[in-house]
């Protein structure tokens, strides 16, 4: 079993028996210790602080996780302390994945990945939009 461990006790682990999802940029399981400090962020699209919105997926993609990062520093926590992804893409296909893939990496460091449910979308809320990512972290204790 690969395993990595975090701050605040947040271990993220790929089991015997399961395939290596490291490629693909997440982790099967991310177990939080009990009485954990949680910050759920709402989904974060490729928008900037002024509401442009680029037409490239890549470009989207770094934006939104930018503003994911902005937002759980906001919240006191790390990249570092994502326990869970959920990332929405419109038109999904491999080549987006690997973007994604990609811009994870260069967001989030080579280290374990956080949990991730990737859900392929027709549309996402507003016109243009093709990336959005929400995250579940574990915060230091108050």
């Amino acid at each position: 079993m690969t395993e990595g461990s975090g701050r605040n006790g947040l271990s993220l682990l790929n089991p015997p028996g399961l395939y290596d999802p490291a490629p693909n940029g997440y982790s099967h399981v991310a177990l939080l210790p009990p009485g954990a400090r949680l910050a759920f962020i709402a989904g974060q699209g490729g928008e900037t602080a002024d509401g442009w919105l680029s037409a490239l997926f890549c470009e989207q993609v770094r934006q939104a996780l930018k503003n994911l990062c902005t937002a759980i520093e906001a919240a006191g926590g790390t990249q570092q302390q994502i326990a869970k992804l959920t990332v929405l893409i419109v038109d999904h296909s491999e080549a987006r994945l690997q973007v994604f893939g990609e811009e994870l990496v260069h967001a989030l460091g080579r280290g374990p990945k956080p949990a991730c449910t990737l859900i392929p979308v027709p549309r996402l809320a507003l016109d243009g939009m093709l990336f959005e990512v929400e995250a579940v972290v574990l915060l230091d204790e108050v």
